[in-house]
C-alpha cells in the first residue's frame, strides 16, 4: 500500500466520520435544552418531546431506501446530497421560532441525516484493507456511539453560556469539513439508473414504524387502548406492518429484500444491534433526568459525570480494533455483554445517596463493554456479504439499531411514568393519620397531614421514593434486556484468515 492511498485512506475516513459524529450528536444534544425551547416557543411538555421523537422516527423511517439511492445515484452522491442537507435544516432548527417550524425541520434534519451512518459504514468497510477492517469498524464506532455520550455535556454548556439555538448551529463546522473533504477524496463508479425503488413497500413500512412510534409516545399518557386514538393507530400500524410483509414475501422487486437476511451474520447481527440499540439509548435516556431531579445536579455537571462512559466507550474500541480478526468474534462479544448487564445490576441499587464516583466507575463499565460489543458487531455484520448487498445490508443493520433505540426510549419512559404511580399509591398508602411514625415530634414538623404545607413535603418525599424503584425496574429491564442477546452469539460464522 502507497503512502498516497494511506493519506487518501485517512483522509476519507475522517470525512466518513465527521457526517457520522454530526448525525449521531444530534440524537441526544437537545435532552438537556429542551425546558429553554419549551419556554421559547411556549409549548407543553408533552408538544415539546415531538422534537426528539420526530428525529429518531424519520431517521428510522428513511434508513432502509439507502442502499437503494446508493445503487442508483452512487454512494458519493446521496452521501454529499444527506450532509448538506442536514447541514443547511440544522440552520432552519436553530433560527426556527415556532414550535411547528422546529417539528419539521427536526423531521427533515432526520431523513437526511438517515443515510450518513449505513453509507459511512460501507465506505469505510470497502476502503480498508483486510487486516484493517476492524480497526476501521473502531474509528466509525467511536463516532457512533461516542456521539450520543458528548451531546448532553455539550448542549448542557452551549445552552448555558449562549443559546439553547447553538446545539444545531455547531453542526455548520462539522458539515461543511465533510461535504468539501468528501468531494475531494471521495471516488466511487456513479449508480445505475434501471434500479427502481419499491414505492409500495416503502410507504407500508413508514405507515408501520410512525404509527407504532406515536403509539409508545403517547399510549401511556392517554391510558393505552382505552382512547380511541390509540387503538386507531395501532390497527393502522398493523394493517401497514401486514400489508409489508405480505407483500414483501410475494413480489419479486421488494422494498427490503427477505432474500439478504438469508446471510446468517447479517440476521443475527441486526437482531443483537436491535438489543444494543434499546439498551444504549435507554439508558442514556434514563440517567440525565436520575441526576438532574433526584440528585439535583446542573445539566452541565449531570453530563460531566456521565463523561466516564464516553472513555470507557473509547478505551473498549481502541483494545478490541486491534483484537478483531486474531481473538474470536463470540469472545469479544460475550465479555461485553458481560460488562453491560454488570453496569446495569449495579445499578439497580442506585439512590441519591451514591457517588460520583461510583457513578462514573459504573459509566465506565458500561462503556468498556459497549466498546468490545460494537466494533466486533459491525465488522462481522457485513463481513459474508458481496460488496453490491453491503449497502443495504447496512441499511437494515442501522434501521435495527434505530428501532431499538426509539422503542427503547418509549419503553423504559412509559414504564418510569407506570412504575412511579403504582409505587407512588403502595407507599402512600401509609400514610395515614392513624401511622405512629407521621405523629412523633421529629416528624410531624415536616410532614403534618393536617397542614397543607406538610402534606405536600410528605407527598414530595413519597413521590421521590417511588421514582427511585420504578428507576430501579428500569434498569431490572435493561438487564435482562442484555442477556437476551447472549443466544444470537453462537450463531455468527466467523471466515477462516487466509494467508
Amino acid at each position: 500500500m502507497s503512502d498516497a492511498k494511506s493519506v487518501n485512506r485517512l483522509a476519507v475516513s475522517l470525512c466518513m466520520m465527521s457526517g457520522v459524529f454530526m448525525q449521531a450528536l444530534d440524537t441526544t444534544i437537545a435532552n438537556v435544552a429542551l425546558p429553554y425551547m419549551q419556554g421559547s416557543v411556549s409549548a407543553s411538555q408533552d408538544e415539546i418531546a415531538w422534537v426528539l421523537t420526530s428525529y429518531i422516527v424519520a431517521a428510522a423511517i428513511m434508513t432502509p431506501p439507502t442502499g437503494f439511492l446508493a445503487s442508483r445515484f452512487g454512494v458519493k452522491r446521496v452521501f454529499l446530497f444527506a450532509v448538506g442537507g442536514f447541514t443547511i435544516v440544522s440552520m432552519l432548527c436553530g433560527a426556527a421560532q415556532t414550535l411547528p417550524e422546529i417539528v419539521v425541520f427536526r423531521i427533515l434534519q432526520g431523513m437526511f441525516g438517515a443515510p450518513l451512518v449505513p453509507l459511512a459504514q460501507t465506505v469505510m468497510f470497502n476502503i480498508a484493507t483486510r487486516d484493517g477492517q476492524g480497526r476501521s469498524m473502531a474509528s466509525f464506532g467511536m463516532a457512533v456511539m461516542v456521539a450520543p455520550i458528548v451531546g448532553p455535556v455539550l448542549g448542557g454548556w452551549l445552552t448555558s453560556s449562549y443559546s439553547w439555538r447553538y446545539i444545531f448551529y455547531v453542526n455548520l463546522p462539522m458539515g461543511v469539513a465533510a461535504f468539501l473533504g468528501t468531494l475531494a477524496f471521495v471516488h466511487d463508479e456513479g449508480g445505475d439508473r434501471k434500479v427502481k425503488l419499491d414505492w409500495f413497500g416503502f410507504a407500508a413500512l413508514s405507515v408501520a414504524v410512525g404509527c407504532m412510534q406515536v403509539v409508545l409516545d403517547r399510549g401511556e399518557e392517554l391510558d393505552w387502548f382505552s382512547s380511541k386514538e390509540i387503538l386507531w393507530e395501532t390497527v393502522a400500524g398493523a394493517t401497514a406492518l401486514y400489508l409489508f410483509a405480505a407483500h414483501t414475501l410475494t413480489t419479486q422487486r421488494s422494498f427490503a429484500r427477505p432474500t439478504i437476511f438469508k446471510d446468517v451474520n447479517l440476521a443475527a447481527g441486526t437482531a443483537f444491534i436491535f438489543v444494543i440499540g434499546l439498551t444504549y439509548y435507554s439508558s442514556l435516556a434514563l440517567q440525565p433526568p436520575f441526576l438532574e431531579q433526584l440528585m439535583n445536579y446542573p445539566s452541565v455537571a449531570a453530563g460531566l459525570v456521565m463523561g466516564p462512559r464516553g472513555f470507557g466507550t473509547m478505551l473498549g474500541m481502541l483494545i478490541v480494533g486491534r483484537l478483531t480478526g486474531k481473538v474470536n468474534v463470540r469472545y469479544l462479544l460475550g465479555g461485553g455483554l458481560l460488562l453491560v448487564a454488570a453496569s446495569f445490576y449495579f445499578m439497580t441499587g442506585w439512590t441519591p445517596d451514591i457517588s460520583n464516583t461510583a457513578i462514573a466507575t459504573t459509566g465506565f463499565a458500561q462503556g468498556l463493554g459497549l466498546g468490545f460489543i460494537f466494533v466486533p458487531l459491525s465488522a462481522i455484520a457485513l463481513s459474508t456479504l458481496s460488496p453490491a448487498q453491503r449497502p443495504e445490508g447496512a441499511g437494515m443493520y442501522s434501521l435495527a439499531r434505530n428501532l431499538g433505540s426509539s422503542m427503547g426510549i418509549s419503553v423504559v419512559t412509559a414504564l418510569l411514568a407506570r412504575s412511579t404511580q403504582e409505587n407512588h399509591a403502595i407507599i402512600g398508602s401509609a400514610a395515614t393519620p392513624f401511622n405512629r411514625m407521621l405523629r412523633q415530634p421529629d416528624v410531624s414538623r415536616f410532614w403534618n397531614l393536617f397542614t397543607p404545607g406538610g402534606a405536600a413535603a410528605l407527598d414530595a418525599e413519597i413521590t421521590r421514593q417511588a421514582q427511585i424503584i420504578a428507576y430501579t425496574n428500569d434498569y431490572k429491564m435493561l438487564m435482562i434486556a442484555t442477556f437476551c442477546a447472549v443466544p444470537l452469539i453462537v450463531i455468527f460464522k466467523q471466515k477462516k484468515r487466509q494467508g
